[in-house]
C-alpha cells in the first residue's frame, strides 16, 4: 500500500504550477521572436508579456542563454515533425537526402528567428554554455537537435549500406550539414553574395531563396558521395 505524505500533494501542484508558467513564458518569448526576431526583443518585454518582471522571470530560467535554447527546443521539434514526414516516403537515400535538406532550408525560411536562436548559441563556446544554462534545459536541447540529426543520420547510413554514399563518419557529416545549412540560411536571408567585377572591385549579385537551397541538395549529396560526381 502507497502513503501519501499530506506535502506531496502540494509539491506536485507547485511543480504543475511551475511548468505551466515556464511553458507561458516560452510561448510568448516564441511570439515575439516570430514577430519582431530576436535581436530587438529584450528580457524585459517578454517578462512584462506574461505580467511579471525580470527577476521572477530568473526564477524559471537560469538566464538568457537558457531561455534561447528552450525556445529553440520548440523549433526544432517541429522541424523534426517537417523531416519525418520526408523520412516516412518510399524513397532512395539519395532522393530521401534532398528532401530532408529541402525541408530543412523551407523551415528556416519560414521561421529566421530558428535561425537566429541556433545561430546565438552556437557562437557560444561549449564550456561558456555548460556554465550558463541547466543541465536538464541542455538536456532538452541535445534531445531536440538529436532527433532532427538521427534522421539525416539514418539516411546516410541507408546510403552507405545501399553504396549510394562513401562516409566514413555519418554522425560528423550530419552535424555538419546542420551547422553548414544554418549559415547558407543566413545567406539565403541576406539575398545577395558579393564578387569582383574587375579585380580589386567588389560588386554584389542578388541570391534567391531557390539558388540556396539547390545549393545545399547538391553540396550535401556531393559529400555524401565522397565528392563522387552523380552519375549520368
Amino acid at each position: 500500500m502507497t502513503t501519501t505524505k499530506p506535502g506531496d500533494g502540494r509539491r506536485t501542484a507547485a511543480a504543475t504550477r511551475r511548468r505551466k508558467r515556464e511553458a507561458e513564458i516560452l510561448a510568448a518569448t516564441r511570439k515575439l521572436f516570430d514577430e519582431r526576431g530576436v535581436r530587438d526583443v529584450q528580457i524585459d518585454e517578454i517578462a512584462r508579456s506574461v505580467g511579471t518582471n525580470r527577476a521572477i522571470l530568473y526564477r524559471h530560467f537560469s538566464g538568457k542563454e537558457e531561455l534561447f535554447a528552450l525556445t529553440l527546443v520548440g523549433y526544432l521539434d517541429e522541424l523534426r515533425e517537417a523531416m519525418e514526414t520526408v523520412a516516412e516516403r518510399d524513397q532512395g537515400p539519395l532522393d530521401q537526402l534532398g528532401d530532408l535538406v529541402a525541408a530543412f532550408v523551407d523551415f528556416g525560411i519560414q521561421h529566421p528567428a530558428f535561425v537566429d536562436c541556433a545561430q546565438t548559441l552556437m557562437r557560444r563556446p561549449g564550456p561558456e554554455l555548460l556554465d550558463e544554462i541547466s543541465e536538464s534545459a541542455l538536456f532538452r536541447l541535445g534531445r531536440g537537435i538529436a532527433g532532427c540529426l538521427s534522421l539525416l543520420g539514418s539516411t546516410l547510413d541507408d546510403g552507405v549500406a545501399s553504396g549510394d554514399f562513401e562516409v566514413a563518419d555519418t554522425n560528423l557529416l550530419a552535424n555538419y550539414m546542420y551547422a553548414s545549412g544554418l549559415g547558407a540560411l543566413q545567406l539565403a536571408r541576406v539575398g545577395m553574395v558579393v564578387k569582383e567585377l574587375a579585380p580589386g572591385v567588389p560588386t554584389i549579385a542578388p541570391l534567391s531563396v531557390d539558388q540556396v537551397r539547390q545549393y545545399l541538395i547538391d553540396t550535401s549529396i556531393a559529400l555524401a558521395r565522397g565528392s563522387r560526381p552523380p552519375a549520368d
